[in-house]
Order: structure tokens, then C-alpha cells, then sequence
């Protein structure tokens, strides 16, 4: 029988106007210690985003979430942060901020596939 690990997982939010508190989650990141597995997935789906904040650079949004997607490969293009071990990039990535991109409180659950929640998670919580 498989046996389950824990992870930590948090939506991706686009918080157009920090004050007004308004968001659209774009994505979900994961983290696994047991599987030595972070990973993102986000789509910027364009026609919601424009609906929702007409305002909203969209190709900032794209690279700050390309960004996040180096820093979990730990790829040197991710800058300094990227050279963390994978806990504290994923506490990076998950502090709390007051920008465009933020990130949910971080929850806990049990996984076979750390990959496989991955997907389950952007398919229920984003697409």
C-alpha cells in the first residue's frame, strides 16, 4: 500500500488593489519534504484578469510568476532566493506581502503524488 506524506500547499492570488482586498487565484504551489518537491502551476487567463482589473499589466503579472516558477526550480535565473534549499523557498515564496501576487495561508494535507495533488489542487482551486 502507498504510503501517504504530508505536504503544505497555497493558492496564488492576483490582488490587483491591495486596499479593496479583491482577488482571483492564478495558481497553486506545493511543497513536499518527504518527495524533495516544490512545485507551481498558474495560468493567466486574460479575458478574467482584464474583466476583473481592465488596469492590470498583464506581462508584469506573467513575469512575476515566471519569477516564482525559477525560484521553484531553484534555477540560477530565480536570483539569490532560488539558491535556498527548498523550504525556505517555498516560506519565501508563501510570506505574507502586500503586493499584486500574493499567496494564501499555507495549508497542510496528505499526499501519494506530490505531483498528482498538484494538479488535483489547480484543477479545484484555479481552472
Amino acid at each position: 500500500m502507498p504510503e501517504n506524506h504530508l505536504f503544505e500547499y497555497a493558492v496564488i492570488r492576483v490582488v490587483p488593489r491591495v486596499e479593496r482586498e479583491e482577488f482571483l487565484n492564478v495558481g497553486v504551489i506545493l511543497y513536499c519534504k518527504k518527495e524533495k518537491f516544490l512545485g507551481i502551476k498558474f495560468t493567466v487567463n486574460e479575458p478574467r484578469l482584464a474583466a476583473f482589473c481592465p488596469e492590470l499589466d498583464l506581462d508584469a503579472l506573467t513575469a512575476n510568476l515566471n519569477a516564482l516558477t525559477q525560484i521553484c526550480l531553484g534555477s540560477k535565473a530565480g536570483g539569490p532566493i532560488a539558491q535556498l534549499d527548498e523550504p525556505s523557498r517555498f516560506r519565501w515564496i508563501t510570506a505574507t506581502r502586500s503586493t499584486v501576487v500574493q499567496a494564501s495561508k499555507v495549508h497542510p494535507g496528505l499526499c501519494i503524488s506530490a505531483a498528482q495533488t498538484l494538479e488535483k489542487l489547480y484543477v479545484q482551486l484555479v481552472a
